[in-house]
């Protein structure tokens, strides 16, 4: 923490557009906002100030009106002062911004710390939801910034101080944002602290000059982000599709891993990721599961759990070699697929699997007969097969696609090769099926729709171009931390839904963030109840 600013104590804010809008509610969104910027220091405040103006004046979305910066003087005692004023003060989101010190070894002078919670030496806690979407926006913005507790104490920390609070859980330590912080009562508030000094360089380090110098730097660059914040506060609702979330195949495929790791202890080495989610996988991690992408990488008689997405048979041949002890955690629905694969194949068919390259479902199905079978991801990829006996064609399916994908290529086959034949049953899972139907319900309600999942889930892509193509705009993102503030300026109504493989938790992460910018009233729309559940193999039943 810097040492206090030569000069008179706190000045007014600076002149300009008169906050409105009441001390107890949030502007809907689309509405001006104004922000309130709480700095305790004129040199803060200058770089606040300076760093608004920047983006109001480049033909931006932030307005050079769109938040007032007060300075609110240095210390607790002032700082509390300015609280028991602000609190009967009309603004629609409050945010203090300045700088502070790191309390952990990992922060270096100029990063930032977005608040999660502001605790105090009282015991009061002041919980900053939004903190997850402020901070990665910031990130987006090129800018170095974590989130998590900052603390207030009542004098500067040094040594053995810094030590207790970090062992804690704080990131930062400051002089005057719990109390500020508080002021807030129902409305938005952020807290935005600028590492200045770390415990590698302390207060009277000779480079608090320079680390103070890249704080202010920090505290300039940021200030855009926090308009921007400002700019999506306000209440919401947020219609929940169901089913969302884990599927029968996927929670099997993750107890399968849990329960090796219980009876036979870490490592568990798995073949791909056991399901496509970074969430799950960095769960497991944490539990001593060892994800590798070929089995090369698995020691001599290790066990090795199969993903829920499927290996071909050339994989289980080289486990076998190797001694391996196998534990095969594919969803059901996919070996049913590889059943028909080989089936059809071995009566004579060309098999089509429609599906996109490259997915390890796609591969592991394509390696059950590979000379029998040819990916088709288009029309244009059915107008290029030659079977030798076009009478003799058979088509299956990627148990993730999109309904109406897989139906417009199964339509080109059928219409190229009448004779083709059709899976036993559907390829495309129900739980494929049924998120799909209620992602399109949502949608047509909504202003935005977002569906958590991670990049490389097939399931939750599909939800994605689903929402699209009924006409909503739709993200994929994994976390709050993903959600870009631009998404949310004039949306009331967002449609929230989670691809097979994302954790539940993950929503409600979400709907948390959502509800650091204002009120969040919660709708659910379920289409249908899922009840199915799935065996495990016998390798890891309970004796």
């Amino acid at each position: 923490m810097t040492a206090p600013e030569r000069g008179p104590g706190p000045v007014p804010e600076e002149p300009g557009r008169r906050p409105s809008g009441g001390s107890g509610g949030v502007a809907p969104p689309g509405q001006h906002r104004p922000l309130l910027v709480c700095s305790p220091l004129r040199l803060e405040a200058r770089a606040v100030r300076r760093g608004l103006r920047a983006a109001g004046g480049a033909g931006g979305s932030v307005r050079p009106d769109g938040g007032t910066v007060r300075v609110t003087g240095y210390g607790p005692a002032r700082s509390r002062r300015q609280a028991a004023a602000l609190a009967a003060e009309e603004f629609g989101a409050l945010a203090v911004a300045g700088v502070g010190g790191g309390l952990t070894d990992d922060l270096t002078p100029g990063d930032l710390v977005v608040g999660t919670e502001v605790r105090d030496s009282r015991g009061t806690t002041t919980r900053c939801p939004a903190a997850p979407l402020l901070a990665g926006e910031l990130r987006r913005a090129g800018l170095r910034a974590t989130a998590g507790p900052v603390v207030t104490v009542d004098r500067l920390a040094g040594g053995a101080s810094r030590q207790q609070l970090a062992a804690g859980g704080a990131l930062v330590a400051d002089l005057e944002s719990a109390p500020l912080a508080a002021a807030a009562g129902n409305r938005p508030v952020a807290v935005l602290r600028a590492v200045s000094d770390t415990p590698a360089r302390p207060l009277l380090h000779p480079g608090i000059v320079t680390g103070g110098l890249a704080a202010l730097r920090a505290l300039r660059a940021a200030s855009p982000v926090l308009a921007a914040w400002a700019a999506g506060a306000g209440p919401r609702r947020v219609l929940l599709a169901g089913p969302r979330s884990f599927c029968a195949g996927v929670e099997r495929a993750i107890e399968i891993v849990a329960k090796v790791l219980d009876q036979r202890g870490a490592p568990v080495y798995v073949r791909k990721q056991i399901v496509h989610n970074t969430h799950v996988v960095a769960d497991l991690e944490r539990r001593g599961a060892v994800f590798v992408d070929e089995l090369s990488e698995v020691p001599d008689g290790a066990c090795v759990v199969f993903s829920a997405h499927g290996v071909s048979p050339a994989v289980r041949d080289e486990a076998a070699r190797r001694g391996l002890d196998t534990i095969d955690a594919t969803c059901p629905l996919v070996a049913k697929v590889h059943a028909e694969a080989r089936r059809f194949a071995a009566d004579g068919y060309l098999v089509a699997l429609i599906g996109h390259a490259g997915h390890e479902e796609v591969e592991g199905t394509l390696g059950e007969a590979p000379e029998a079978m040819a990916l088709v991801e288009s029309a244009a990829d059915v107008a290029r097969l030659r079977p030798a006996d076009p009478g003799k064609v058979a088509y299956l399916m990627q148990t993730t696609l999109a309904v109406d994908e897989a139906a417009e290529v199964a339509a080109a086959l059928t219409e190229r090769f009448p004779q083709a034949r059709a899976p036993g049953s559907d390829d495309i899972c129900y739980a494929t099926t049924n998120r799909q139907r209620a992602i399109r319900a949502v949608a047509a309600e909504s202003d935005l729709v977002l569906v958590a999942g991670s990049a490389n889930s097939s399931n939750s892509v599909r939800l994605v171009e689903t929402a699209q193509r009924a006409g909503a705009p739709a993200h994929l993102i994994d976390g709050p931390a993903d959600i870009q503030l631009g998404w949310l300026a004039g949306v009331s109504t967002i449609g929230l839904t989670a691809g097979a493989s994302a954790p539940p938790a993950v929503v409600e992460d979400i709907i948390t963030a959502l509800s650091g910018l204002g009120p969040v009233a919660v709708t659910e729309r379920v289409i249908t109840t899922e009840n199915i559940r799935f065996s495990l193999p016998k390798e890891v039943r309970a004796q």
